[in-house]
C-alpha cells in the first residue's frame, strides 16, 4: 500500500493519506480520505492530527481492512515515504476538487451485537453513567476492532462526544452525531 493509492473499505472508497503509528492504539494504521462523508473525522483523532481532509471524510483503519483493485491486503508493508517513527503523510485533495455528496441516510447500518452486562456484572446495557462530568447511557458493551479488551459505548446527553456510535467505520450503536 502507498500514499495516494485509491482503496476501498467495504462499500466506501478513498485515498491513502497517512501510513504510520497512532496515539490511540498500537501498530501501524492507514489514514484514508473518503470520497463521501461516511468517515469519522477530518484527519485528526482524539485531538491528534494525522492528515487533513474535510470533516466526516477521514477514517483510520488497519491495512488488512482495505482493498485496492480487488486485492485484499494481508500484512502491513513498509510505507513508500517515512517510517513508523516518521509517518508518511500525503496532502489532501485540492480544495477546488468537488467532493461527493453525503451518502444517503435512508439505510440504517447494522450495529455490532452488544453484551447485556460487563464481564464483572457491574454495568448493564441501558444503565445511566457519568464520565468526566458527562452524563450518558450505556448503549454498547463488548470488544471493539480498534483495541483489545471490553469497551463501553456511551450515548451522551449533550453533544460533547466524538461520533454517532460508529468508530473507524464500525457501527457499535446509533446516536446523534457528537453524542457517542
Amino acid at each position: 500500500i502507498s500514499l495516494g493509492q485509491e482503496v476501498s473499505l467495504r462499500s466506501k472508497r478513498g485515498t491513502v493519506r497517512y501510513i504510520g503509528e497512532v496515539k490511540f492504539s498500537k501498530g501501524e494504521w492507514i489514514g484514508v480520505e473518503l470520497t463521501e462523508a461516511a468517515g469519522m473525522h477530518d484527519g485528526s483523532v482524539l485531538g491528534v492530527p494525522y492528515f487533513e481532509c474535510v470533516p466526516k471524510h477521514g477514517i483510520c483503519v488497519r491495512q488488512t481492512q482495505l482493498q485496492s483493485d480487488g486485492t485484499v491486503f494481508s500484512a502491513v508493508a513498509a510505507p513508500t515515504r517515512g517510517s513508523s517513527s516518521n509517518p508518511a503523510v500525503v496532502p489532501p485533495a485540492s480544495p477546488s476538487m468537488p467532493l461527493a455528496a453525503p451518502a444517503p441516510q435512508d439505510e440504517e447500518p447494522t450495529t455490532v451485537p452488544s453484551k447485556e452486562k460487563t464481564v464483572d456484572g457491574s454495568i448493564s446495557l441501558g444503565q445511566e453513567v457519568s464520565l468526566r462530568s458527562k452524563r450518558g447511557t450505556v448503549r454498547y458493551i463488548g470488544e471493539v476492532k480498534f483495541s483489545k479488551g471490553e469497551w463501553l459505548g456511551i450515548e451522551l446527553t449533550e453533544a460533547a462526544g466524538m461520533h454517532g456510535g460508529s468508530v473507524m467505520g464500525v457501527p457499535y450503536f446509533q446516536c446523534a452525531p457528537k453524542h457517542g
